[in-house]
C-alpha cells in the first residue's frame, strides 16, 4: 500500500501535467478515429499489418496461441508483460532516459495509431463495444509511463521544481519519481491485461 500511496504522491505533485497528458492523449485517439472514419482504407491497411505480425509466423504468435487456447491466465500475464516492456518501458520511458521527452512524442504517435486502427466500423463496430475499455485502462497505463517520462525531463531542465542542485541531482530526482509512478503502471496494466484477455477470449467463443 505504501508503494502505491508512493507512486499516486508523484501523480499529485504532477497533478497538471497528469490531465493534460490524458486530454492529449485521449484526444489524439478520437482524433485518429475521425480519420480513419474519413479514409476507411487507411484501417484496412493497418489491420493487414497487425494481422501479420499476430499470425502463426508473426513476432507475436505466442500471444496469438494464448488466446486461440482460450488460456485466460497465459493470455492475462503475456499481454501484460508486452504492454509494460514493449508497450511502456522500451518505447516510452526510455527514450525519454537518453533524449528528455521523447517518449510523449512516441506516445503521440501511438494514440494517433490506436485511433487509425480501432476506429469502430466495418468488422470492428460491434467488438470495439466491449474493447472500449481496454482503450481506457491500457491508455491510462501508457499515460502513466508518459508522466514519468515527464517527470525526468522535468528534473533534468527544472531541478529545482524538484528542490534539487544542479541538472544531474534533478534528473535523478526526476527518475526516481518515475520508478516511483511504474508501481501504478504495473497495476493498471494488470487490470487491462486481464480485462482485455476475458473480453477478447470470449469474444472468438462467441463467434466461433
Amino acid at each position: 500500500m505504501r508503494l502505491l500511496r508512493d507512486s499516486w504522491q508523484v501523480v499529485l505533485e504532477n497533478r497538471r501535467a497528469y490531465l493534460t497528458i490524458n486530454v492529449l492523449y485521449y484526444g489524439l485517439v478520437l482524433a485518429g478515429m475521425a480519420v480513419s472514419f474519413a479514409r476507411p482504407e487507411v484501417q484496412q491497411e493497418l489491420l493487414t499489418v497487425v494481422g501479420q505480425a499476430f499470425s502463426t509466423t508473426g513476432e507475436m504468435a505466442s500471444v496469438l496461441t494464448a488466446y486461440q487456447s482460450g488460456d485466460i491466465w497465459s493470455a492475462s500475464v503475456l499481454t501484460f508483460g508486452v504492454n509494460l516492456i514493449l508497450g511502456s518501458f522500451l518505447v516510452l520511458t526510455l527514450p525519454s532516459l537518453i533524449v528528455p521527452f521523447s517518449g510523449l512524442v512516441m506516445g503521440a504517435y501511438r494514440a494517433i495509431l490506436w485511433g487509425l486502427l480501432l476506429a469502430p466500423q466495418g468488422v470492428l463496430a460491434l467488438p470495439m463495444i466491449p474493447h472500449s475499455l481496454t482503450l481506457v485502462l491500457e491508455g491510462q497505463g501508457y499515460i502513466l509511463a508518459l508522466l514519468g517520462a515527464y517527470t525526468v525531463g522535468k528534473g533534468l531542465f527544472w531541478p529545482r521544481a524538484y528542490g534539487a542542485q544542479g541538472h544531474l541531482q534533478g534528473y535523478l530526482a526526476g527518475l526516481r519519481r518515475c520508478a516511483r509512478l511504474y508501481v501504478l503502471v504495473m497495476v493498471v496494466l494488470a487490470v487491462a491485461a486481464v480485462y482485455e484477455a476475458l473480453e477478447v477470449i470470449l469474444i472468438v467463443a462467441r463467434m466461433g
